[in-house]
């Protein structure tokens, strides 16, 4: 269900999106997605490091830079389907005892901000 992946978030702003993708690709990275306001870099976690070096060492900035856990699959949610994944993930989250949750649905952004108001 999910993978242990690197993952490198850059915003889209300013970014020429061939470069990055050759950086990134000849540095060793596994792909790289538009994601709409930003690209997601992926890796495998053993070279990680090395594909977040690269993309600093071209004047990248990234604004999130972690191994995690990727979903292999999502579920679309919305509407009381949304709102209950929300307070799930957020009552996990403040648990004291849990100290990473990893998620495979997706939100449209809209209705994150209408459940977020």
């Amino acid at each position: 269900m999910f993978e242990k992946k690197g993952l490198v978030v850059i915003e889209k702003s300013g970014v020429d999106e061939d470069r990055l993708i050759e950086v990134a690709l000849d540095a060793g990275a596994l792909d790289v997605k538009d994601s709409g306001k930003e690209f997601d870099v992926t890796t495998n976690s053993a070279n990680f490091e090395e594909v977040k070096k690269a993309l600093e060492e071209a004047g990248f900035k990234y604004t999130y830079a972690e191994v995690t856990m990727v979903p292999q699959s999502t579920i679309r949610l919305s509407g009381k389907e949304a709102e209950q994944m929300l307070k799930l993930m957020e009552g996990l989250e403040d648990s004291d005892d849990v100290q990473k949750v990893y998620g495979n649905f997706d939100i449209a952004e809209e209705e994150m901000e209408r459940l977020s108001a």
